[in-house]
């Protein structure tokens, strides 16, 4: 991917104060059927009650129902805690609460059911399914897409899904929360309309074959090709490293998408799953490009679990079960990147335990399954069992705001069953909290929920230092950004960010920018406070995003414009 980098310098601030700007709105998107719920955006993450969903079975693996809060022990990082509220699902279906056992002094005999959990009444799934156009090819992933529309009708009266892709550019919502099966087969039918890019991958990886192919050749004198030089202390060569830095941008983009996805879909009803549609991510990019060559012990890249934290921690943090979809199946050189020129016998299969491991990896951490081979087809059937009947423990930690994760285990105080739930939690501070808000603004763009920001581009020119300067002109809704009176002066102090990308997937974002703002007059209900800067970008780019989020209110108003650039 090519780098586009981005400034901005601030010009004017708060010169006018009005009902109304007079220039065009920002685009809009379509008004969702009324069926569909708006999605939780733009609103601060409220975690106080830590829920785990924990899946009982025996040596046979059989569900084992009826147990206790007393029945479970529930430890985080390594000291035992309390379950402070309980629920049992049971087909769908809430429990009433079991007596507690032998209750301490003063504690209530019966354990309360978990917020937002009737006992008696039905309790639905929030199905939130990540589609990635950016890894599979269009057949594969039309597979597994076709597989899911065909399986609507397992969803139960109180369950709904809401359908997301990325492109390896930006996000599109390709559907709200809806409960229609109708209107979700539309979607799935708008989903396998959309182009998919794992023709370009499987390219990048033959050339990338191609390349080491000559490298290890040799010259006239046999001495090997500069080309095949070893970095020091690593297993990979130059073209190696630069291949696999290419692929580690690539993945991190992906996987950062998905996790935004959750941040932006934080908080529907009842139990929340990702269906997370993998076009064939390796868990270690170093191990996957050396296929059945030898590689050192060093890591080149920081992959392997520090890549995908970032997407299991926000699916602890918010209470998603993850269930990766292993989109490519059974793959040949035919079908997706990872086997395409192998070179080597084992080189296929050892590729293939790499992307084997991205989805045990994932699953294990939140709790959910890997869905591969025959599982990739029923991926909706799959999960919607596997969410029937389960435990619902949830605590209350003491909350530090520090950015911390934290382990958790999850046992049963009886000699063979076995239990399967998420492993950690995450202590989120206010700022990455904001920073999550504004991630999912800048990648989505213009969304039901937030506010307007009136945007008008200027006639781009050349920068003297290089690259394309853009002047534009911003209306800060006054009901987003909260003007005080200091003497007599309003002030107000908001934060300014931008985004520009292209159809690449190519894309950059420059640091926040302050935002000062002073006025003579308080501001009207619904006006707005005009606002000049410009950009300078280096680079292509035909799309740009602009976000202002106001610390005192915890509002976002966000643009999303096309540019034409010289």
């Amino acid at each position: 991917m090519k780098r586009m980098f981005l400034s901005a310098v601030c010009l004017v601030g708060a010169v006018a104060l009005g009902s109304a700007l007079a220039w065009a709105q920002p685009k809009q998107q379509k008004t969702p059927p009324k069926s569909q719920e708006s999605p939780i955006f733009g609103e601060t993450i409220d975690v106080r009650v830590v829920n785990v969903e924990a899946v009982v079975t025996d040596k046979d693996g059989n569900r084992v129902t009826g147990l206790k809060p007393t029945d479970f022990r529930l430890k985080v990082d390594g000291k035992e805690v309390p379950v402070t509220y309980f629920s049992e699902i049971a087909g769908g279906q809430a429990a009433a609460p079991p007596a507690a056992a032998a209750p301490a002094a003063g504690a209530p005999a019966v354990a309360p059911a978990v917020p937002g959990v009737e006992p008696g009444g039905a309790v639905g799934t929030s199905y939130l399914v990540f589609v990635d156009d950016y890894f599979p090819v269009e057949v594969r992933r039309n597979e597994v897409l076709k597989a899911l529309k065909n399986d609507l009708a397992r969803l139960g009266p109180e369950d709904r899904m809401a359908i997301v892709a990325y492109d390896g550019g930006h996000l599109t919502m390709v559907s709200n929360w809806s409960q229609s099966q109708a209107e979700l087969a539309r979607a799935f039918d708008q989903a396998m309309a959309r182009p998919a890019r794992g023709l370009d991958r499987i390219t990048e990886f033959q050339v990338f074959q191609h390349d080491q192919g000559f490298a290890s050749g040799t010259a006239g004198d046999n001495a090997p090709l500069d080309l095949n030089t070893r970095i020091e202390n690593s297993g990979l060569n130059m073209g190696a490293r630069a291949y696999g830095s290419t692929l580690f941008r690539q993945i991190e983009g992906v996987v950062n998408a998905a996790a935004r996805t959750l941040r932006t879909f934080a908080a529907p009803p009842g139990r929340k799953v990702m269906l997370l549609l993998d076009g064939g991510w390796p868990y270690s990019i170093q191990s996957f490009i050396a296929g059945d060559a030898p590689v050192s012990a060093s890591r080149e890249f920081k992959d392997g679990e520090p890549l995908f934290r970032n997407l299991t921690s926000t699916a602890n943090l918010l209470g998603y079960t993850v269930y990766p979809v292993d989109v490519p199946g059974l793959q040949t050189s035919a079908n997706d990147a990872s086997l395409a020129g192998s070179v080597g016998a084992g080189a296929g299969s050892l590729r293939e335990q790499e992307i084997k491991g991205t989805l045990e990896f994932v699953a294990k951490e939140t709790g959910g399954k890997p869905l591969r081979y025959g599982n990739r087809l029923v991926a909706l059937t799959e999960a919607a069992a596997d969410t029937r009947s389960y435990y619902w423990l949830g605590f209350s930690p003491t909350w530090e705001r520090n950015d911390t994760r934290h382990k958790v285990d999850v046992s049963v105080n009886k000699p063979g069953l076995k239990v399967r739930s998420r492993e950690s939690f995450l202590d989120l501070s206010k700022k990455t909290e904001v920073s999550m808000m504004v991630e999912s603004a800048l990648l989505f763009g213009n969304l039901p929920g937030n506010a307007a920001l009136p945007m008008r581009i200027g006639t781009p020119v050349k920068a003297k230092g290089g690259g394309t300067e853009i002047p534009i002109t911003l209306g800060l809704p006054a009901d987003v950004v909260t003007l005080v009176q200091v003497g007599n002066k309003y002030a107000a102090h908001a934060e300014l960010r931008f985004a520009a990308s292209d159809d690449k997937g190519s894309g950059s974002e420059i640091p926040v920018v302050p935002l000062d703002i002073s006025s003579d007059h308080p501001a009207k209900p619904g006006g707005f406070i005009k606002y000049e800067t410009k950009l300078t970008l280096k680079g292509k780019a035909n799309r740009l995003v602009a976000t202002v989020y106001d610390p005192v209110s915890g509002k976002l108003a966000t643009a999303e414009t096309s540019l034409a650039l010289p």
